[in-house]
């Protein structure tokens, strides 16, 4: 088994285009880059990952880019576009022929755009039907109140490869899980998504273990199956709650309750597939 962590990031402090990342983010407040990531993916087998963008800018993804040219270990770039620009699609195609293969998808920050609602507005079209065309798979930062909003949007694109970021951020400290469990399970059932098993700890709180993840991951894995859940860590926001062998390892126990037919999907195959990412096996 060919170990992917298909979600984590990197930053540098003083690019100056993380509007979220200030000294209120504790140990998030600091630079973390490729060396601070390689002796954990040695220590635990993952053979590559896929980097995922942390701020809003088409500069931020040239950067990260960067690294991947760098470091045989990512083995893909998700990115960023603005997808209300009036040249979206030709903003997103000089994207991704600038990544030379290497942008496997984009990302906007929906959790943090003011309307509930803006993935499902018209005007969005051209960017999904255009990241459709040059093969990159969406991935949705979403939570619970944009689930229903990603259902709409999916529904116009078949053929968008997409995958939710951390299971949609469900209210896991709070106790919230109807009606995040009821649109979960309808973009499952209506549509071709994948869903990411990871973030869960971040939203648990410090201290949660597998007993408080367990309805949230059973849940998942009942509605996407074997074949369309995928691990990632999301470090180093991780290391706010938790670390990388001990979420590996929960995250394991998890997949061997509820699934244990699937480890080696979820731990690999299934990033490979739905990011196109060649050394699959």
């Amino acid at each position: 088994m060919h170990l992917i962590d298909a979600h984590q990031h990197f930053w540098r402090l003083d690019r100056g285009d993380y509007g979220w990342l200030t000294p209120e983010a504790g140990a998030l407040y600091r630079d973390w880059q490729p060396a601070d990531l390689e002796p954990l993916l040695a220590a635990h087998g993952v053979r590559a990952t896929v980097l995922v963008q942390a701020a809003p800018t088409e500069a931020e993804t040239e950067y990260l880019l960067r690294l991947a040219r760098d470091h045989a270990f990512i083995a893909g770039v998700v990115g960023w576009s603005d997808f209300e620009a009036a040249d979206a699609p030709r903003r997103i195609a000089a994207l991704a022929a600038r990544g030379e293969g290497r942008l496997r998808g984009l990302r906007p920050m929906v959790q943090d755009i003011a309307d509930p609602g803006w993935l499902a507005r018209p005007d969005l079209d051209p960017a999904f039907a255009a990241m459709a065309k040059h093969g990159l798979a969406f991935d949705a930062l979403v939570r619970p109140r944009h689930l229903a909003p990603l259902h709409a949007r999916l529904l116009r694109h078949p053929d968008l490869r997409a995958v939710i970021d951390h299971a949609g951020k469900p209210d896991i400290a709070g106790g919230g899980f109807d009606g995040w469990a009821r649109d979960i399970a309808a973009l499952a059932r209506d549509t071709g998504a994948y869903c990411k098993l990871s973030g869960l700890l971040s939203e648990a709180g410090e201290g949660a273990g597998a007993g408080t993840l367990d309805r949230y991951a059973a849940h998942m894995l009942a509605c996407f199956g074997p074949t369309r859940v995928l691990w990632g860590s999301d470090w180093p926001v991780l290391n706010l709650c938790g670390d990388y062998g001990g979420w590996l390892a929960l995250a394991r126990d998890l997949i061997r309750r509820h699934a244990p037919e699937a480890e080696a999907r979820v731990f690999g195959g299934n990033a490979a597939t739905l990011y196109g990412l060649e050394f699959a096996s």
